[in-house]
């Protein structure tokens, strides 16, 4: 019997599946989801701020001295330099701005990540020191979107999605002249990288680089009870040679990091 003719159909059907299949595939991604993100502030921006008073950059990626830092959004006007950092995330959210880490929780899974106040900090300080602003010239913005929830109380200067713009037009004081805004905005210009796939890409791997060497440091203490840890070998067993962290409050705290 010849299954051509019921093999053809099926295949034309699969066939037309794969490209969906790959749609989905990368809007599961944290690299659509940041560009989703990115996407909605700078629309809401154009769409609720007024040009002529409030001018925006997006995706600006600048030299520092140990690499690179990339900024989502600059809006520069009369009344100060908005550092935004864009948050696409759904779930829960817990933290303060002094903790060094804040919660993700979806139902019962609960992940870390780090306090975008600090991460926002360095931008901050980086236009600081090529614009010579002051702090009262500059001012941190986190802008969350997506189906997140803030858990716990948040500084005003952390919103959810069209937030943002109330944030900006509470700032009604003027810091910045005319010429300064026009000045800020061609510095701004002339020292960020070229946008590009290659700078993104050198980028992302700085900060890879930074996570592991932040990782490498953080197994040295222990995540529990902030003790020091101490590299331990396995005696017996299955995993006999096999090194691990082992708290040093051991055996009060029994806490262990596997080593990969």
């Amino acid at each position: 019997m010849d299954a051509t003719p019921i093999i053809t159909p099926t295949f034309r059907v699969f066939w037309y599946l794969i490209p969906f299949m790959i749609l989905v595939a990368v809007i599961k991604t944290p690299w659509f989801k940041g560009v989703m993100g990115e996407f909605i502030v700078n629309l809401t921006a154009k769409l609720f701020l007024d040009k002529q008073k409030y001018h925006l950059i997006k995706n600006v990626t600048l030299p520092t001295e140990d690499g690179t830092t990339q900024i989502d959004h600059i809006i520069v006007s009369k009344y100060g330099v908005f550092v935004v950092e864009t948050k696409n995330m759904k779930g829960w959210i817990f933290g303060n701005a002094h903790q060094k880490t804040w919660t993700q929780k979806i139902y019962k899974h609960s992940s870390k990540f780090q306090n975008p106040l600090h991460q926002n900090y360095k931008h901050v300080k980086t236009l600081e020191s090529l614009l010579e602003l002051n702090d009262q010239q500059i001012h941190s913005i986190i802008v969350f979107v997506g189906k997140s929830i803030f858990k716990t109380d948040m500084p005003e200067n952390v919103t959810y999605g069209g937030g943002y713009i109330r944030y900006i037009k509470s700032k009604t004081q003027r810091v910045l002249t005319d010429a300064q805004v026009t000045e800020i905005t061609k510095k701004i210009t002339a020292g960020r990288l070229t946008p590009s796939f290659k700078t993104n890409r050198e980028h992302v791997k700085h900060v890879k680089t930074i996570v592991a060497e932040k990782e490498k440091t953080d197994a040295q203490t222990c995540p529990v009870c902030q003790s020091p840890m101490i590299m331990r070998e396995t005696k017996k067993g299955q995993n006999i040679g096999n090194k691990f962290w082992g708290c040093s409050n051991f055996p009060k705290c029994r806490k262990v990091i596997n080593i990969s």
